[in-house]
C-alpha cells in the first residue's frame, strides 16, 4: 500500500487499478442502462465487473476504503434482473443497474451500521422502504458505503470519512484529501467508478460537501420527499436521503426510482440556459479566492447564454450554529434514542448505553476523537428540553424569514439561489479533525428549512473538483433538476471532470 501511494503521488497517477473496468467506471448510469437495452452487455457482466473493480480499488491498489460491506446476494439479483428482461419485463429505465447504498441505510444482507461498532453484527431484519423502492424499480444493490461514524454527529472534532467499521475514506483524486462527509463512502465510489449510482443522506451538508469534493452530483431532496423510515436518524426535522450521480440525468433518475414519482426523470432537458432566473448568493461566496474566480466565470458563462442573475441578499451564518447544534442534539437524543430500542439485536438501547459502549471499546472507537455531541445528547431532555422550542423557533426565524424567503420576492425574484459549494478538498486529519479550506455556507438554510439543494461539478481547483449548488423552494426537485441538466450541458465539464486515472467519459 505504501509502495502504491508512493507511485500516485510521483507519476500524478497515469494508470487505473484496474483497467478492464476503466471504461465502465467511467460510464453514467443512462449509458449502462442504454447498452442494457441494446444487449451490449448484462446486469450480471455489468455487476461482475463493479465487484472486481472494488476489490482493487477498495480492498487493495488505493484502498479507497469508500465501499464497507458488499451484498452477497448482488449477482443473483442481477440474474434474475437479466432473466425478467429476457423476459420482456422492464421495472424501469434503471433495470438492472448497480447502485450503492450509505450504510446507514437498512438493507437486507448489509451492516446498517452507521459505521459504529454498536451497531455493527446486530441483524438487519427489512429493507428500507426507499430500498424496497430502488428494488421494484429494478436496480441492483450493489453493497454499501462508509461514512462519517453517526453521520458526523459524534463530536465538533470528528473526522469526515472515518468510522470505527470502516476506517478513513480517501479520495481518489488524491488520497491524502478527504472524502468530505458524512456521505463520504457514496461520493468517492463514485469518483472512483465502483458504481455509477449510490444513496446518500443529509442533516446539513452531508450529500452537497461529498458531492462537491469529490466532482459528482448529488441531490439533497425537500424533508419527506424520500422515505426516512430505516435510515439510522439524527434528526427527524432535517434528515433527507437523496441521489448521488455522474450526471444530472442519472440523479433525475434515481429519485424517480426512490420516489415511483416519472416527473423527476422527465425534466432533464426541459430549459435551456436561457430559462434560467438565479438569484446569485454573494453572501454564500467561499472566501477561498480559486473557488470564487471560479465561480465568477461560470456566472459569466451562464449571462452570456442567456440567465437572468440577479442579487440575493442571503443572510449571515453567524449566530445560529448554536441554535442548530442544540435542535440536533435534542433530536438526535429522541430520533436515534428510539431507534436503538427498536433496532434489535445486542447492544446499546439508549444513547445513554451507546456513550457508555464507546468508553467501553475506546480503544478503536475514540482513538482519534469524542464524542461530545452523543454525550450532550444523553443529558439532554430531547423535545421537550426547554431550550430546544426557542432554538427550533430561532433556526427558522433565519433560515426562512430573514434569508430564503425574502431571497425569493420581488418583481424579477429567481426560480433558484446559486452559490460555491465547497473549496477543494483539506487534507485528512485523524488527530486534528476537519480543516476546511472555506465555503459550505449555503447548506444550512436550505437544512435547517428542508429546501431541496442540487449539487453539480462546475470544474477543478488546483487540481481538485469543486462544485456550485442550486437551492430551490420545496418540492421543486424536477425544475431543479432541469436547471441543473441545463447548466451541465453549458459547462460541458464530462470530458475533463475524472481523476488523472479514469479514461474520459463518453460523452
Amino acid at each position: 500500500m505504501a509502495r502504491w501511494r508512493a507511485l500516485w503521488d510521483a507519476a500524478g497517477v497515469i494508470m487505473d487499478p484496474h483497467p478492464s473496468t476503466a471504461s465502465l467506471a467511467a460510464a453514467t448510469a443512462v449509458e449502462i442502462a442504454a447498452d442494457l437495452a441494446a444487449g451490449r452487455t448484462t446486469s450480471v457482466a455489468v455487476t461482475q465487473a463493479l465487484l472486481e473493480r472494488i476489490a482493487a480499488v477498495d480492498h487493495s491498489g488505493p484502498e479507497l476504503r469508500s465501499v464497507l460491506a458488499l451484498n452477497p446476494a448482488a449477482l443473483d439479483d442481477a440474474e434474475a434482473l437479466d432473466a425478467e428482461r429476457a423476459a420482456g419485463h422492464l421495472r424501469g429505465p434503471l433495470h438492472g443497474v448497480p447502485v450503492l447504498v450509505k450504510d446507514n441505510i437498512e438493507v437486507l444482507g448489509l451492516p446498517a451500521s452507521a459505521g459504529s461498532l454498536a451497531l455493527a453484527g446486530r441483524e438487519v431484519v427489512r429493507d428500507a422502504p426507499l430500498v424496497t423502492a430502488m428494488r421494484d424499480a429494478g436496480l441492483v444493490v450493489l453493497g454499501a458505503t462508509n461514512l462519517s461514524e453517526w453521520a458526523n454527529m459524534r463530536s465538533p472534532h470528528s473526522t469526515s470519512g472515518w468510522s470505527a467499521v470502516g476506517g478513513l475514506t480517501g479520495n481518489p483524486w488524491k488520497l491524502d484529501r478527504s472524502a468530505g462527509g458524512s456521505s463520504s463512502g457514496s461520493g468517492a465510489a463514485i469518483a472512483a467508478g465502483l458504481a455509477p449510482l449510490a444513496i446518500g443522506t443529509e442533516t446539513d451538508g452531508s450529500i452537497t460537501c461529498p458531492s462537491s469534493l469529490n466532482g459528482c452530483v448529488g441531490l439533497k431532496p425537500t424533508v419527506g420527499v424520500v422515505s426516512t423510515v430505516g435510515v439510522v436518524p439524527l434528526s427527524g426535522s432535517q434528515d433527507s436521503p437523496g441521489p448521488m450521480a455522474r450526471s444530472v440525468h442519472d440523479a433525475a433518475l434515481l429519485l424517480s426510482a426512490l420516489t415511483g414519482e416519472p416527473s423527476y426523470s422527465d425534466a432533464p432537458g426541459t430549459l435551456t440556459p436561457g430559462d434560467l432566473r438565479l438569484g446569485v448568493a454573494a453572501g454564500w461566496l467561499s472566501n477561498h479566492p480559486g473557488t470564487d474566480a471560479l465561480f465568477a466565470e461560470v456566472l459569466r458563462v451562464l449571462e452570456g447564454a442567456g440567465a437572468m442573475l440577479s442579487p440575493a441578499d442571503v443572510s449571515p451564518v453567524a449566530g445560529t450554529g448554536a441554535a442548530e447544534l442544540t435542535v440536533l442534539v435534542c433530536e438526535l437524543q429522541e430520533d436515534l434514542g428510539a431507534y436503538l430500542a427498536a433496532r434489535g439485536g445486542e447492544g446499546p438501547g439508549s444513547i445513554g448505553e451507546l456513550v457508555a459502549f464507546n468508553a467501553k471499546h475506546s480503544e478503536v472507537e475514540l482513538a482519534h476523537f469524542g464524542q461530545e455531541f452523543l454525550e450532550m445528547a444523553a443529558s439532554s431532555e430531547g423535545r421537550a428540553d426547554p431550550a430546544y422550542a426557542e432554538a427550533r423557533a430561532r433556526c427558522l426565524q433565519w433560515a426562512l424569514e430573514e434569508t430564503l424567503e425574502p431571497s425569493f420576492e420581488g418583481a424579477e425574484a429567481p426560480e433558484f439561489l446559486v452559490a460555491p459549494a465547497y473549496a477543494p478538498a483539506w487534507k485528512s486529519d485523524l488527530r486534528g479533525g476537519d480543516h476546511f479550506l472555506g465555503g459550505g455556507l449555503a447548506s444550512a438554510a436550505p437544512s435547517i428549512a428542508g429546501w431541496p439543494v442540487l449539487c453539480l461539478p462546475m470544474g477543478l481547483v488546483e487540481g481538485l473538483p469543486v462544485g456550485l449548488v442550486l437551492v430551490g423552494r420545496p418540492h421543486s426537485e424536477a425544475r431543479l433538476l432541469a436547471a441543473g441538466h441545463a447548466l451541465e450541458a453549458l459547462l460541458d465539464l464530462r470530458g475533463s471532470l475524472h481523476p488523472t486515472w479514469l479514461p474520459p467519459s463518453r460523452g
